[in-house]
C-alpha cells in the first residue's frame, strides 16, 4: 500500500500527539480533487465534497481553499459550511426525511436544497412557490454499491423520489408552479461500475422532457475506493470520458446547457487519513493471536458497522517477518477490525496503523463506555498540526446537568 505520509511523519504524529490517533495528509485532499478535474469537462461538470465523510472545519478549510463546493446531509453541516466560509453559491443541501423547517432554514441561507419526498415537495410549493428554485431527488430503482448499507437507490430505499411516482411529482410542481432546477440520483457507495452512473444519465433522460427548467443533473457519488491491497477504485478517465459525452448528447437533444453535478466525499478523504493505535496486550487462545488496542470500535465502526477492510500495517515494527493476528479493541463488545489478518510481527507497545481511515472514521465515532474520543491532526506543507484535541474527563460531564 503506498501512504501518502511516511511512516516517518506517523510515528512523528504518535510520539507528538499520543494514541489513539486520526492523521489526515492535506496534499492528498488536493491530488484526489485534482485527478477529478483533469478528468471531467469542467464547463459541464460541478464538484461537491460529501463532508459527511469528515466536518472537521479545518479540512473543510483545505477543501474551500482549493476551490471546491461542499455537500452537506443536515442543516448543522450547512452552517458548518457558512462558518468556514463557503458561499450558498457553493453549498448543496439534500435533505431527507427531515422537518421541513429545516428545508426552510436552508432555502433562507440561500444554498441550493434538493428534497427527496412528495410530502416535503408540498410544503415547499406551499411555502415558496416558483419563487426559489429547487432540486428533486429521485430513486432510480437501481441497486448498486459495495454493500446493502450503503446502497441508496434500490426499489426498498428509503431514499428519493420513487420513479414510478413521476405523475405525482408532476402534479406538485404544475400545481405550485415549483421551479425544478436539478434531477437528483445518488445510488449509493464504493460504485465501481462506471455503467452504473450511465444507467442514471439514461433515466435522466426519461425525465427531462417533463421538467423544462432543470439545468443541473446530479449524479451523486460513490466512486470506489481500494481499500485492499492490489484493489482497483472506480476507473476516474473512463467515467469521465463517459459523463463528458452524456452531457454534451443531452444538451444537444433538449437545447439546453446542462451542467453535472457530483458528490465526492469518501473518494476525496479516505486516502488522505490514517488511524494510529497502541497494542495493549497480545494473547493466544489455540491457533489464534489476539492483538488488543487501546481503541475499539467507538473509534472506528466501520469494520463493524459495514464488514469494511482496512489495510493494518505495524508502524513501530514495518520489517518483522508476517505472522496471523486478529486484531482487536478494548470495548465491552466483539469489537474486531481483522480476524485473521498478515501483519509484521507485533509486540506489546507497538503502533498499528490502519490505512483509508479519512472516511467516517472519527465522523462516526463515539464516546461508547465512557472513552475518550481521539485527536485529529492535519499534516500541510510537511507540518503537523492538531485540528481538535482528545477528550478529556471533563468533556464527559460537559453536556450533562450537574448533581
Amino acid at each position: 500500500m503506498n501512504a501518502s505520509l511516511s511512516y516517518a511523519h506517523l510515528n512523528a504524529a504518535a510520539q507528538t500527539f499520543g494514541t489513539p490517533l486520526y492523521v489526515y495528509h492535506a496534499e492528498k485532499i488536493e491530488q484526489q480533487y485534482q485527478n477529478l478535474l483533469t478528468q471531467f469537462e469542467l464547463t459541464q461538470t460541478r464538484f461537491f465534497y460529501a463532508c459527511k465523510a469528515l466536518t472537521n472545519i479545518h479540512i473543510l478549510k483545505v477543501i474551500k481553499e482549493m476551490g471546491c463546493n461542499i455537500d452537506c446531509s443536515s442543516i448543522n453541516e450547512v452552517k458548518l459550511a457558512l462558518h468556514v466560509g463557503f458561499l450558498p453559491s457553493n453549498i448543496l443541501y439534500t435533505s431527507n426525511s427531515v422537518g421541513f423547517d429545516e428545508i426552510s432554514t436552508a432555502v433562507e441561507l440561500g444554498v441550493h436544497v434538493n428534497i427527496d419526498s412528495l410530502s416535503n415537495l408540498e410544503k415547499f410549493g406551499q411555502q415558496f412557490g416558483a419563487s426559489k428554485a429547487v432540486g428533486v431527488r429521485i430513486r432510480p430503482d437501481v441497486m448498486a454499491g459495495g454493500n446493502l448499507k450503503i446502497s441508496t437507490g434500490h426499489d426498498k430505499s428509503k431514499f428519493g423520489i420513487p420513479v414510478a411516482q413521476m405523475d405525482a411529482l408532476k402534479s406538485i410542481q404544475e400545481k405550485y408552479k415549483i421551479n425544478v432546477r436539478t434531477l437528483h440520483i445518488h445510488t449509493g457507495s464504493e460504485i465501481k461500475d462506471v455503467a452504473v452512473f450511465i444507467k442514471s444519465a439514461e433515466v435522466f433522460d426519461t425525465l427531462l422532457p417533463h421538467f423544462p427548467t432543470v439545468e443541473v443533473l446530479d449524479f451523486g457519488g460513490g466512486f470506489k475506493v481500494p481499500y485492499e491491497p492490489g484493489e482497483q477504485g472506480t476507473d476516474m478517465a473512463l467515467l469521465g470520458a463517459e459523463v463528458n459525452k452524456a452531457m454534451k448528447q443531452l444538451s444537444e437533444k433538449y437545447g439546453r446547457n446542462l451542467i453535472a453535478w457530483f458528490e465526492p466525499g469518501k473518494f476525496m478523504v479516505s486516502e488522505a487519513g490514517f488511524f494510529i493505535a497502541k497494542v495493549n496486550v497480545l494473547k493466544t487462545s489455540g491457533s489464534l493471536t489476539f492483538a488488543g488496542l487501546n481503541t475499539g470500535l467507538n473509534h472506528l465502526i466501520r469494520p463493524m458497522f459495514y464488514d469494511a477492510y482496512h489495510h493494518i500495517d505495524n508502524l513501530t515494527n514495518p520489517d518483522k517477518p508476517l505472522k496471523q493476528y486478529a486484531v482487536v479493541g478494548n470495548i465491552c463488545e466483539t469489537d474486531t477490525f481483522a480476524w485473521d489478518r498478515a501483519i509484521p510481527t507485533i509486540e506489546e507497545g507497538d503502533l498499528l496503523v490502519f490505512y483509508n481511515a479519512g472516511a467516517y472514521g472519527y465522523e462516526m465515532a463515539s464516546n461508547y463506555n465512557a472513552r475518550f474520543k481521539p485527536a485529529q491532526v492535519l499534516y500541510q506543507n510537511g507540518e503537523a498540526k492538531l485540528i481538535s484535541r482528545a477528550d478529556q474527563f471533563e468533556d464527559l460531564l460537559t453536556l450533562q446537568v450537574p448533581l
